[in-house]
C-alpha cells in the first residue's frame, strides 16, 4: 500500500532519455507519487543530466528499480494497472482514480511493447488527446498530466 499521502504509482518502463527520468522524479518527490523504473535503463545511474533535472529532489522521492517488467508487477501485485499510450482507446480523464492505481508509461521512441499492452484490458488504457497528425507528448509532460489528475481527483490531498 502507499504511504499517507501517495497519489498513483507511476510506473517507466525501460525509459531512454535520461532528462525526463529525472524530471519525473522531481514531479514524483513534488506530488508524493511512487516511481518504479523497469530496467534495463537506456542510460546509467550515475549520469549527470539524469541528477540535474531531478536537482536536489531524488531524496524526497521514493525511487524503486526492478530488473524486469515481471518483477515489477509482482511488487505492486493487487494494484490496478493503466497504461498510458497513444494506442488508447479512453480518455485518461474519464478514468476515476484510486490512491494505489498504477500509471504504467513506455519508452520515449517505441512506448510500450505490445506483449506488456496487451496484458491491459481495452478500459484501462487510456491516451492524452493531442491535436490530429501528432505523434505523442514528452514523457515527462505525458506523465506530469496524468499525476495530476489523480491527484486533482483527490482534492489535492497532502498538498498545499
Amino acid at each position: 500500500m502507499p504511504g499517507l499521502f501517495a497519489v498513483i504509482a507511476v510506473v517507466l518502463f525501460q525509459p531512454e532519455i535520461p532528462p525526463n527520468t529525472g524530471n519525473v522524479i522531481r514531479l514524483c518527490a513534488n506530488t508524493g507519487a511512487e516511481l518504479h523504473l523497469v530496467e534495463p535503463l537506456g542510460f546509467r545511474w550515475e549520469d549527470r543530466s539524469l541528477k540535474r533535472a531531478g536537482l536536489d529532489y531524488h531524496e524526497f522521492a521514493r525511487v524503486s528499480r526492478h530488473p524486469g517488467w515481471p518483477d515489477c508487477k509482482a511488487v505492486l501485485d493487487g494494484r490496478r494497472f493503466f497504461a498510458l499510450t497513444t494506442r488508447g482507446g479512453r480518455r485518461f480523464d474519464t478514468a476515476v482514480f484510486q490512491p494505489d492505481d498504477v500509471l504504467v508509461f513506455g519508452r520515449e521512441t517505441r512506448g510500450l511493447p505490445e506483449e506488456i499492452l496487451g496484458e491491459f484490458p481495452e478500459n484501462r488504457r487510456l491516451r492524452l488527446p493531442m491535436r490530429p497528425g501528432q505523434r505523442s507528448l514528452n514523457l515527462s509532460n505525458a506523465v506530469a498530466v496524468a499525476v495530476f489528475e489523480a491527484w486533482r481527483q483527490r482534492e489535492f490531498d497532502g498538498g498545499v
